[in-house]
């Protein structure tokens, strides 16, 4: 495929405490200041994060759990006691019990009914999802900020075109303004010539408008403050595009949506199985050593005790009959994995019909592309001829300035369909999977 170079040399100042620099965001740092700073890519990331912590070994049951528990109680009472061999009461103000203990506890679920197995199966899966979330969401980011820096690099050569123009009329006017005044033209001449410096100047202002806003908006998707005074390139080379069978394959086996879906589809089928788990019986151990101490009053026929000792048992449940919500649970996730895959199939006929489009739209753009080239060389050439004639008196102001509208729109119609091919590109790269291995 031929590669199409169309760059504009143009002298940007920035103000600065230092003084007057110079500065180009080139593809690259864009790219590199977007991986770094941009909102949506850094929650992305937390957001894998999150899955990961979910998906280790701490959250899952597997490891036992230990406790220490310890504890102290003081009771003072008074005491009226009546002994079966006496004649009078006895009685104790102020009678004071104390007792300690401590404690250290041990758990552990051997067999839960398969259902921790099948949980950390599906948080694995549920991570994979994440995974490649964020790599749609780091998709995105790149087709998002290309369309900005290219949408500026379009409107930067539009402008330049413009500036072009408005140069050329301004010239016109001045030659105009000599002629009228020397009689050698009419007042209409002049005011025509007024007229379109004055229209340029408007379409040059409207283009340096939403050129700052274009960068601007660039800004939000970098995640960063610029000055709006920088320049971006405008060079564009396009891509080796494969067939369309190998980008069909490759869309089929690498598209983040589809991939989607299909983690989706595994994690629907772990539940199913995560609730069909408490159909089984469990198996828990738990097991303590404890240290207690009391100390009693007088009254008491022991004045205190000290005890230390282990405690084991092994506990198994089974749940024989829980209502029916358990059927219920199964029967609903069974219907949530069928809906997943009904889902899959239609991203599937939804996404092959986008890309038979695209890459329909892309051969088309190129053509376009080529056709529009052959248009500037035409009206460039059919300007430079029509400014000689101009100049020389042979052809009107009228036909020397639609030879000079004739050119810009060639020029803006070649720059815009230069751009929307490379923008249609990235758009088949993105579904193909591969727009995070372009070399920009």
């Amino acid at each position: 495929m031929k590669i199409i170079k169309n760059t504009i040399v143009a002298v940007v100042f920035l103000s600065t405490l230092q003084g007057v620099s110079q500065e180009v965001l080139t593809k690259k740092e864009a790219l590199k200041i977007t991986l770094e700073n941009n909102f949506g890519i850094k929650i992305a990331n937390n957001n894998l994060e999150v899955a990961k912590n979910n998906a280790s070994i701490y959250n899952n049951g597997y490891l036992p759990t230990a406790s220490v528990s310890s504890g102290a109680n003081y009771r003072s009472e008074n005491q009226d006691i009546n002994f079966q061999q006496r004649s009078r009461d006895t009685i104790i103000s102020g009678a004071v019990t104390k007792s300690y203990n401590a404690s250290l506890n041990l758990r552990y679920l051997i067999f839960d009914g398969l259902g921790r197995k099948y949980n950390y199966q599906q948080l694995k899966e549920t991570y994979n999802l994440t995974e490649i979330q964020a790599r749609e969401t780091i998709e995105n980011t790149y087709l998002r900020l290309f369309t900005s820096y290219f949408q500026i690099a379009r409107l930067s050569e539009n402008n330049h075109n413009l500036s072009e123009t408005l140069l050329i009329s301004k010239r016109r006017l001045k030659r105009a303004t000599y002629q009228y005044e020397y009689g050698q033209s009419t007042k209409l001449e002049l005011l025509n010539a007024e007229v379109d410096v004055n229209n340029d100047r408007i379409a040059f202002i409207r283009s340096k408008q939403q050129l700052n806003n274009a960068k601007r908006g660039l800004n939000v998707i970098l995640g960063v403050e610029k000055e709006i005074t920088y320049q971006v390139e405008t060079n564009i080379e396009f891509n080796t595009m494969m067939n369309f069978n190998q980008l069909e394959q490759k869309t089929k086996a690498n598209n983040s949506l589809l991939k989607q879906n299909e983690k989706n589809i595994a994690i629907s089928e772990f539940n199913i199985k995560i609730n069909k788990s408490n159909f089984l019986p469990s198996l828990a151990l738990n097991s303590s050593y404890g240290w207690n101490k009391s100390e009693n009053p007088v009254t008491s026929f022991l004045a205190g005790a000290t005890t230390t000792g282990l405690n084991a048992s092994l506990n198994l449940s089974w749940n024989l009959f829980d209502g029916g919500s358990t059927k219920t649970r199964i029967a609903n996730s069974k219907i949530a994995l069928e809906n997943q895959q009904i889902l899959l199939a239609q991203q599937k006929i939804t996404i092959a019909n986008n890309l038979k489009n695209t890459w329909e739209n892309y051969q088309n753009q190129l053509f376009i592309l080529k056709a529009q080239e052959k248009n500037v060389l035409t009206t460039q050439n059919n300007f430079e001829r029509s400014k000689e004639r101009y100049e020389l008196g042979q052809i009107t102001s009228i036909a020397f300035r639609q030879a000079q509208v004739n050119l810009i729109n060639s020029k803006t119609a070649f720059n815009n369909a230069k751009f929307d091919a490379k923008l249609i590109e990235l758009q088949l790269l993105q579904m193909s999977g591969d727009i995070l291995n372009v070399n920009f």
